[in-house]
């Protein structure tokens, strides 16, 4: 009787330590706001492309100054207050805009949310590690990127609804979405503040060079590299594939617009899929099943002039780059276990790709058209083949 009981209030503590974690990784999903954002406040202001692209760019670039350090500062204060910390940074990025969209006012706002979502993408995922161990590890993380993925999915619906509905949005219009997931951002940091998690001590202070040495271990070098490789894909598919109906079929702007919803669709399914995929399939296959899944979509988009098989194209990629984050991620993780802190920061780190990806996919494509972007993105597709390969006999 004793033991029933002990195991159902297990159970239930584990259960209400996740639900809130969970709720954070709902959080971490406000960052995909920027695409729709962006689109409304070039509109808005008149800016120029190369205006516009600035707020994306500056989102990534975050990812390169804060996510090391902030492996350290989780050495120092623990992973549960640097989650708190990068939450509320969110917070504060959201409010901003409810004081005008003013370019300036957004360029700010966009740089708190992109320093906000680094801290918090290189702390809360090893906090899963507090909860979480073992096999279960990919499977957790492939459940949060897939509730951080109806964030992203959510943001413009919101949006839209905020332009166009009748219901007052207090002179907001489209900015509502601010206000809707800043209040969200609270309830987030009030769910995690109240919940228990034990953490281990972790007595040494690491510094950025000892940091960035671990890159010097083959694995975390091959780790590191496939996390830029999958960011790179994922921020290049947004980019180019409404562009590439544009350019093959003809269709407007306007219409050619709904491959980017296409590709959110597939790649929210391929998170929630993936969660229970990965009980009963190992990692290592999946991701090889994924980057092959992900090889053949490219060769449709190199190849194929219908809407339909465009859309497949960018449907296939949606769902093989769903999981690739997750699994190379708790891969890291558990290959350096006493070094989680500074992995974590590395790996986040790594998400500088979308910088990188579409700087070179615009050269190509001015180059060779849609088709060189594409080439771009085969080349890290190909890494992800080479990696799944070498996670055999790497340690």
């Amino acid at each position: 009787m004793n033991t029933s009981q002990n195991h159902t209030t297990i159970q239930k503590t584990s259960l209400m330590q996740i639900i809130p974690v969970m709720l954070c990784f709902f959080t971490m999903g406000f960052v995909d706001l920027v695409g729709t954002a962006s689109n409304y406040v070039q509109k808005d202001l008149q800016l120029t492309d190369s205006q516009a692209n600035l707020f994306p760019s500056l989102v990534f670039f975050w990812f390169l100054i804060f996510s090391v350090p902030t492996g350290m500062v989780m050495n120092k204060i623990g992973r549960k207050k640097t989650v708190l910390i990068s939450i509320a940074i969110t917070a504060l990025s959201l409010f901003i805009p409810v004081f005008g969209n003013g370019y300036f006012i957004m360029l700010t706002a966009f740089s708190l949310l992109g320093i906000g979502n680094a801290i918090m993408q290189t702390s809360l995922n090893p906090l899963v590690t507090n909860l979480i161990s073992g096999d279960k590890l990919a499977s957790t993380l492939t459940f949060g990127q897939f509730v951080k993925a109806i964030a992203s999915f959510l943001a413009p619906i919101l949006a839209a609804w905020g332009a166009t509905t009748l219901t007052p949005t207090f002179g907001l219009g489209w900015r509502i979405l601010f206000v809707i997931y800043a209040l969200t951002s609270i309830m987030a940091v009030s769910a995690l503040g109240a919940t228990p998690i034990e953490e281990e001590n972790t007595e040494r202070a690491s510094g950025t060079m000892e940091c960035l040495k671990l890159l010097g271990r083959p694995f975390i070098l091959l780790c590191f590299l496939g996390i830029m490789c999958h960011v790179g894909i994922d921020v290049g598919t947004n980019t180019i594939a409404p562009k590439i109906i544009m350019e093959r079929i003809g269709l407007p702007l306007e219409e050619a617009g709904f491959a980017t919803s296409v590709y959110f669709i597939f790649r929210t399914a391929g998170c929630f899929l993936g969660a229970f995929i990965l009980r009963s399939v190992s990692p290592k296959i999946f991701l090889g099943i994924s980057s092959v899944t992900m090889l053949a979509a490219m060769l449709m988009l190199l190849t194929c002039d219908s809407l339909g098989a465009i859309y497949t194209g960018i449907a296939l990629i949606g769902f093989g780059n769903s999981n690739v984050f997750p699994i190379i991620f708790a891969q890291a993780l558990t290959s350096s276990p006493k070094e989680k802190n500074e992995v974590s920061g590395l790996m986040i780190m790594g998400l500088f790709g979308g910088t990188v990806f579409p700087l070179a996919m615009g050269y190509a494509a001015d180059a060779a058209g849609q088709a060189g972007a594409i080439g771009i993105m085969t080349a890290g597709v190909i890494y992800l083949i080479y990696y799944t390969l070498k996670t055999k006999t790497s340690k």
